[in-house]
């Protein structure tokens, strides 16, 4: 028994390791030239899926990745580069659709933000703290002396 559960165990390993990631492309959307379909594949995994928006459309099986794979191997067959495929897509679906935006004032703004807010916090909480220490007076020679007499008694 105990034999038996460490083989399932292990078969069970074996499966998960080498396990990779499922490929969504279908027999018919593959290009006949191995190079345009290397770079279609290279394209796809850049490309995020606007259903699913986890995935990238290489990935994916929901009708729209299958759309924009198709349409990325149109335009490699038609002729464009790379880059065009790429500018071509995301002038129809936007930034978003790229799974590693491009650097961009937008883009930069949304990262640091958060680092800006930190630091705009730390300020205030030190320009507040030194306020708090410099509005405390010195006694005058009335208010020490009621001190000292009150001090005296106890």
């Amino acid at each position: 028994m105990k034999a038996r559960f460490s083989l399932a165990s292990l078969v069970l390993l074996l499966a998960l390791f080498f396990a990779g990631a499922a490929q969504a492309v279908k027999p018919d959307e593959v290009l006949q030239d191995p190079a345009l379909e290397a770079r279609a594949r290279a394209l796809s995994e850049g490309l995020r899926c606007m259903v699913c928006q986890n995935q990238s459309i290489d990935e994916s099986d929901a009708d729209l990745a299958r759309d924009l794979r198709v349409l990325v191997r149109q335009r490699l067959v038609a002729g464009d580069t790379d880059q065009q495929v790429m500018d071509y897509i995301v002038s129809r679906y936007g930034e978003f659709v790229l799974l590693k935006p491009r650097f961009s004032l937008r883009t930069a703004l949304l990262w640091g933000t958060p680092l800006l807010l930190l630091l705009v916090g730390g300020a205030f909480i030190v320009i507040g703290a030194r306020s708090r220490r410099s509005t405390t007076a010195a006694l005058s020679a009335e208010e020490q002396a009621a001190l000292d007499s009150i001090l005296r008694r106890e």
